[in-house]
């Protein structure tokens, strides 16, 4: 797989990021604080081992990430269990990534209890199977806390038919800018989708009864054979469809985007509407993506942080203390 070639190569070639400090949080947090065992080491061994026998938590990690720091911040709300917690909002569905979450902060709490925040695994987990995919390395802040609410009636997220005006507006809420928009939203340079996010585009675009006709015609077609109408069973598509490439994380989504193969409407509105259309064209031609897409992260990842003695660092990840 070419991700896990990238991970052999980048051993030796390591992209290393320097990251903005954002509040409270700090690159090293947890150095020295548990005896002679390193935090980010412990987590990245667990998340190692997952993305070998299973390269999909690439996307689920940072799908995970996203929707925890656009409801009430980077605070791991969206790991509570609950009957009206955010895992039980419809846009988190079919959100994975829990159980390795949990996994992780089962090995660091047997080595110091009490010490790691649930949010903060979180970080360094999404950080990691980035650069397991082949994207470059950079330094995750931490000294996060975690969340004491998780409400699902609260979970607002970017749809993926939103314009890009709209998409704006919701990340400039959460303090990013278009720029960190369109390279957070590269995230879908890897990971599926359901058809039943792009049955419009397919047959029905704004009620035209034709499809999208900004979406290259070859690619429609083969759509259209996969996602059917009226199909019983919700299939799914990949977000990249450059298929040596679906699995890696780089610049090869902004150059789908830019030859009409986004997938979402979003994705696609992004390379043909005139506030952002230049940065894509910049991420699909130049080679800063990598860089660029860190960077974005580790803002994301300091959206409406709990620090000092705000929230709690749970014992488990699934319930408060």
């Amino acid at each position: 797989m070419k991700g896990r070639a990238a991970f052999t190569v980048l051993g030796f070639i390591l992209l290393s990021f320097t990251s903005l400090c954002y509040g409270d949080l700090q690159v090293g947090f947890y150095k020295k604080k548990c005896g002679f065992k390193e935090v980010e080491l412990m987590v990245r061994k667990v998340i190692t081992a997952q993305f070998y026998s299973d390269s999909t938590v690439v996307a689920a990690l940072l799908r995970l990430h996203f929707h925890d720091c656009f409801v009430r911040g980077c605070d791991a709300s969206i790991l509570l269990d609950g009957n009206s917690t955010e895992k039980n909002a419809p846009p988190n569905f079919s959100v994975r990534g829990f159980d390795l979450i949990d996994q992780a902060k089962a090995v660091v709490e047997g080595a110091c209890p009490g010490l790691v925040s649930c949010a903060d695994i979180i970080a360094i987990a999404a950080r990691d199977v980035v650069y397991l995919a082949g994207g470059g390395w950079y330094n995750v802040e931490t000294g996060r806390r975690d969340g004491l609410v998780s409400l699902a009636s609260e979970v607002d997220l970017p749809a993926p038919s939103f314009s890009v005006s709209q998409a704006i507006a919701a990340f400039g809420r959460k303090g990013l800018n278009a720029t960190d928009m369109v390279l957070l939203l590269g995230g879908h340079t890897v990971g599926v989708t359901h058809c039943s996010l792009l049955q419009d585009r397919l047959y029905n675009f704004q009620n035209t009864g034709k499809p999208d006709p900004t979406m290259d015609t070859f690619l429609a077609s083969i759509l259209r054979f996969k996602c059917p109408q009226n199909a019983a069973k919700d299939n799914t598509v990949n977000l990249d469809q450059n298929p040596k490439s679906t699995d890696v994380v780089d610049k090869s989504y902004y150059k789908q985007l830019m030859i009409n193969r986004g997938i979402l409407q979003i994705d696609q509105e992004l390379a043909l509407d005139p506030q952002t259309n230049a940065t894509v064209m910049s991420l699909a031609t130049g080679y800063k993506f990598s860089t660029q897409f860190g960077q974005a992260m580790v803002k994301m990842g300091a959206i409406e942080v709990l620090t000092g003695t705000q929230g709690e660092i749970r014992r488990s990840c699934r319930a408060i203390n």
